[in-house]
């Protein structure tokens, strides 16, 4: 299993906190806070663009 490097939690306007992470294979993951082993993984530019949409307000009712 790949060693996942997590960021900080992410906090929004409501009670969502997701957390961040990379690998060293060039992949990028994202999952709610606390629960880190239950995660989405796809590429940098995917989960950038979900990122800034839930950073948006657009997409925070999805975590």
């Amino acid at each position: 299993m790949t060693e996942i490097n997590w960021e900080e939690a992410f906090c929004g306007g409501g009670n969502n906190c997701f957390r961040l992470g990379t690998d060293d294979n060039g992949n990028s993951y994202i999952a709610v806070l606390g629960r880190e082993d239950r995660f989405l993984t796809d590429t940098h530019e995917a989960l950038r663009n979900l990122i800034r949409d839930i950073k948006a307000g657009k997409a925070d009712h999805l975590l």
